[in-house]
């Protein structure tokens, strides 16, 4: 379908956002699943006094939000690559539902930044003791990016002693090659005196997964308005109708003699489709 500069613009939008969406996906379920189903970390769900942990809480999480960003990808995908209509809708109802819990998260997470601290730190110890007892490569992954995003090193932060130093980022300076700052302190102190940064985090990915929305809205009404043509009916008037007097035949014959003359019968006057520009 020809769409205008509006309609190709959302649509390009919608793939490029659907492309980050599914890596992003990607990322968190084979994350999730690793942990759940490793040799290595199996045995903790199975326990029955660990079962409101929060490694199992934060793994339980991890699986559950990388399929529901894959299941939004697919209607997102093949709504905006063959423009239909009806995986647009589904989609756009999908994202409205994230982009709000996305936001009534980060709400939460702001106004119980305590417990929430403490729940994420209570993830990192576990991560971190199952990693010095197995040394499992994708945990090794997991506190490899816990330590560079947070620019910490292990428990005690010191590289002598310090068991994971392998998972530990560059130091910035002298000091650092010494101790780094401890990953538990660091995030409790995220939570505590970095708290509405994080909640402009959750924020600002709400209002992204708003303009995916608003585009997605844009496309399927310019899909609308492309697929649906407009008509005008030819009529005669009284005097049109008296002067015009179509013949009822018209024979065409060829130089052949032997060729049976050729009838063609006049068209009458029908409804003729016209697409506006």
């Amino acid at each position: 379908m020809a769409l205008d500069g509006c309609g190709l613009l959302c649509k390009y939008i919608l793939i490029i956002f659907n492309i980050i969406f599914a890596v992003v996906g990607f990322a968190f379920l084979g994350l999730g699943m690793w942990l759940r189903f490793s040799d290595n970390t199996r045995a903790v769900f199975h326990v029955q006094e660990l079962s409101s942990s929060a490694f199992v809480m934060g793994v339980t999480v991890l699986i559950a939000l990388g399929a529901v960003m894959l299941f939004v990808v697919i209607f997102g995908d093949y709504g905006a690559c063959s423009e239909k209509r009806c995986a647009l809708q589904v989609f756009s109802v999908l994202l409205a539902i994230l982009a709000t819990a996305v936001v009534v998260v980060g709400v939460l997470a702001n106004s119980k930044r305590d417990e929430v601290g403490m729940k994420l730190t209570e993830f990192y110890g576990t991560l971190y003791l199952i990693y010095v007892d197995s040394q499992d490569p994708g945990i090794a992954v997991t506190l490899t990016f816990i330590h560079n995003a947070l620019h910490c090193c292990g428990a005690t932060g010191v590289s002598i002693i310090e068991l994971v130093q392998k998972t530990c980022p560059e130091p910035d300076g002298f000091l650092e090659h010494l101790k780094m700052p401890s990953c538990p302190g660091v995030i409790v102190d995220v939570f505590n005196s970095k708290a509405p940064m994080m909640m402009g985090i959750f924020i600002g990915t709400g209002v992204l997964l708003f303009i995916a929305l608003i585009c997605s809205i844009t496309l399927s009404r310019k899909i609308i308005s492309v697929s649906t043509p407009q008509y005008i009916i030819l009529t005669q008037t009284t005097s049109t109708q008296a002067n015009f007097q179509p013949a009822q035949h018209e024979v065409v014959t060829t130089t052949y003699p032997d060729q049976e003359p050729v009838f063609f019968t006049p068209l009458s006057a029908a409804n003729i489709p016209v697409a506006y520009a």
